[in-house]
């Protein structure tokens, strides 16, 4: 199989599982090392592909009109509070995208999340308590942003409300 060939496949296949896929599976499925992956996902990118590396796998960014995308502003300190901010937002039916801090010297410091069912918030809190790894936040003071993709602005007003209550959310 050609290079090209590969890559259109792996989009193909990664956009048929509509899950994080991991760089190891594909090497697997495709018969390559681990580092053609990484390459051929750069090179996708590259083409205009929204191709999303999480830490579940990878993931393609479908266009889909009908999603409802918006930011909140958190502020919280340890990890018990992350995951249970989390297991709060995911309660409410949110699928949280992503985490941001604005640093004072780096600018705008994203990682990407793809936290919405309980299985994926478990396996983020394993992976950052087993890998002793200070969550971006810690770098702001535990000021936060996180984008949300909310069923609707009926729930996204409630899920204000429950963070808002817990002294999470900072309104402005």
């Amino acid at each position: 199989m050609h290079n090209q060939e590969r890559r259109k496949q792996i989009l193909q296949h990664l956009q048929e599982e509509k899950r994080p896929v991991k760089g190891t599976e594909l090497a697997v499925k495709f018969d390559v090392s681990r580092q053609v992956i990484v390459q051929d996902i750069a090179l996708l990118r590259a083409e205009g592909e929204e191709i999303m590396a999480t830490p579940q796998g990878y993931l393609v960014l479908m266009e889909n009109k009908d999603r409802l995308l918006k930011k909140l502003v958190m502020k919280h300190d340890g990890y018990e509070e992350i995951e249970d901010e989390l297991q709060t937002m995911i309660d409410f039916g949110v699928k949280v995208i992503d985490v941001i801090v604005d640093h004072p010297l780096y600018g705008e410091i994203r990682s990407p999340l793809n936290i919405g069912f309980k299985k994926e918030l478990d396996e983020f809190m394993l992976k950052i308590r087993t890998e002793n790894a200070e969550p971006l936040a810690s770098l702001t003071e535990g000021v936060h942003i996180h984008t949300l993709e909310i069923p609707n602005e009926e729930v996204f007003l409630k899920l204000k409300e429950a963070l808002s209550k817990k002294g999470y959310l900072i309104e402005g």
